[in-house]
């Protein structure tokens, strides 16, 4: 298991983050091991990159199958040439399409209220007391759910639509290696036709008195 004081000498050696850190440790026997691991994934690269101001990109939209489902997306980049850059275009419509079809809620775990990692933890520990779990396993369970849940609700963490052996995080970083640039997603907005407002519902004695006309 990955030592708290490894991942944060790996962190400093790389730039990386805490998560990649974690799973590089995981996948190797050493620090040097876990940062050639890095750099084969691309994601030590990526990180050096992640220091330079990117003011320049794009805000897409995208408009789902029938109109149901609308997503508005920031992703930036450092210079307008890349923002107009084929691969960059793609990257970005790609992810808006991927947004449309996960439903995230956060762009990064980074993102998430810690308020409401505290309450999905509670949520997760009452689950695990009900299903009256060993007390020893409790804590690695409860980890577990929350990674689970980290992957439902951050989009970087989810696994990519149109390739599922690839997480968002590694589509970004793969760019950021094709085109030489920092890249970021900002801010998204996701549009569901009708949520939020209430329904109207009527009591079904009523309804067949409409109908039957009595």
């Amino acid at each position: 298991m990955a030592s708290m004081a490894d991942i944060k000498d790996l962190r400093q050696r790389t730039g990386a983050g805490i998560l990649d850190c974690k799973k590089a440790l995981v996948a190797t026997s050493t620090v040097d091991e876990a940062i050639d691991w890095l750099r084969a994934k691309g994601i030590s690269k990526a990180a050096k990159k992640s220091s330079r101001a990117a003011t320049e990109g794009l805000v897409h939209s995208y408009i789902h199958g029938n109109g149901r489902i609308g997503v508005m997306l920031e992703i930036n980049c450092e210079t307008d040439f890349a923002a107009m850059n084929d691969k960059f275009k793609g990257l970005v419509h790609d992810i808006a399409m991927h947004i449309a079809a996960a439903s995230p809620e956060y762009v990064s775990v980074d993102d998430i209220p810690a308020e409401d990692i505290a309450k999905e933890k509670q949520v997760q520990i009452a689950r695990v007391v009900e299903e009256g779990k060993p007390e020893h396993i409790a804590a690695r369970i409860v980890d577990g759910r929350i990674g689970k849940w980290y992957k439902d609700v951050a989009l970087m963490e989810q696994q990519f639509v149109k390739d599922d052996s690839k997480t968002i995080k590694e589509v970004l970083q793969e760019a950021v290696s094709t085109i030489g640039e920092n890249i970021q997603i900002r801010r998204f907005t996701l549009y569901k036709l009708g949520e939020g407002l209430a329904k109207k519902e009527e009591n079904f004695a009523e309804e067949v008195a409409k109908v039957t006309g009595r």
